[in-house]
């Protein structure tokens, strides 16, 4: 009796470091993810889209994710939640166009967020970059028409980049770390908010390319402006040609070969839809994450994940949001959760994306 309760006792232990590993991510190295505006999935990865690159080209590299939803409108309250968890207040959700700060920021009784209105979140607020110092990895954002490093508004004044100009083409508000004092009181926003023309140095070799990039296109570029201040087509036309520049670099680098997962991926849908997934809260500082559009949600957008251990042509209807995102990434480098992507039941890339061994 007692031989045999010691074998199921160790086929037990089996059964969950078997569990364990089959959840646990594959070795991958570097994540890559661009970010794109404000599209729905049908106008983007529909039969008509006129982004061909992005719809179809790299889809057939990688996986579709078919069920993929912003947590919001407009841009900013999708980005901070990208890469912190936190949910949408009132202030984020109207892109913050007088950047202040997050009061009274005290802590919410669960779910890791904090409670207040305001753009600028306490220094107790983590974020992944955060995350990523702390355990000895690396980040950078790359910031395409930036100029200068770590570029935001002065506090309490008025942002005067939620406008395009000819010649300056980036929005603050789609720099998701500009809004952390956690980030920008420290010299790590000087070293690792970039211009985006610093990423072709920094892809020359794998050791200057960082374990987590987040790349954001100037406003013409996302699909954001359509058309351009400078000329251009803007809209998804534009955001194909970035893709096309800058997608075949980042797969052709050494970094890539180390084992990487690119995601390209969309803030928000149109306006018209607040659809959401994954049992989405609307957080505790406003009642309706979909702004003017009543609803839970940011939308139904699509995202496309390529690397080594993705399945190419493959399709994915398991649904995901900015949250799954972060909670996917935090997977890959062994980082506990943040926020609401430490939501109870809420699905990270699994099996279902991770086909190749």
């Amino acid at each position: 009796m007692r031989r045999t309760l010691v074998c199921l006792a160790a086929i037990a232990a089996l059964l969950s470091f078997a569990a364990t590993a089959l959840a646990a991510p594959p070795p991958i190295k570097h994540v890559f993810v661009i970010t794109l505006e404000n599209k729905g999935y049908d106008e983007t990865f529909g039969s008509a889209s006129p982004a061909p690159y992005l719809s179809h080209d790299l889809p057939a590299q990688g996986q579709l994710l078919t069920q993929y939803y912003g947590i919001g409108h407009a841009s900013l309250d999708n980005y901070i939640a990208m890469v912190s968890g936190q949910a949408p207040n009132v202030v984020t959700q109207a892109d913050c166009p007088f950047y202040f700060n997050f009061l009274p920021g005290i802590a919410a009784p669960a779910d890791g967020q904090v409670i207040g209105q305001g753009c600028v979140y306490p220094t107790a607020v983590k974020t992944v970059a955060n995350q990523l110092e702390t355990a000895g990895l690396t980040w950078k954002g790359y910031m395409e028409d930036m100029g200068t490093t770590c570029r935001h508004p002065a506090l309490n004044s008025r942002d005067s980049t939620q406008t395009a100009r000819v010649g300056d083409q980036y929005a603050a508000r789609h720099n998701p770390f500009v809004y952390f004092h956690s980030i920008i009181d420290s010299p790590t926003c000087a070293q690792n908010d970039v211009p985006l023309d610093r990423l072709d140095s920094d892809l020359a070799t794998a050791s200057s390319t960082p374990n987590y990039a987040f790349i954001t296109p100037n406003l013409c570029h996302d699909g954001h402006d359509q058309p351009c201040v400078n000329g251009e087509p803007g809209g998804l036309v534009s955001a194909d040609q970035f893709l096309q520049t800058w997608v075949p670099k980042i797969m052709g680098s050494p970094a890539w070969a180390e084992g990487s997962l690119l995601v390209v991926t969309f803030d928000e849908a149109e306006s018209g839809d607040a659809t959401a997934c994954c049992g989405e809260k609307p957080g505790y500082n406003t009642p309706n994450p979909g702004g003017l559009t009543p609803g839970p949600g940011g939308g139904r957008t699509g995202t496309v994940l390529i690397g080594q251990h993705v399945q190419p042509g493959s399709t994915n209807a398991t649904p995901y949001n900015h949250y799954s995102l972060l909670k996917s990434t935090e997977d890959i480098f062994a980082l506990p959760y943040l926020g609401y992507a430490g939501q109870a039941g809420l699905q990270a890339f699994g099996s279902d994306v991770y086909a190749v061994p």
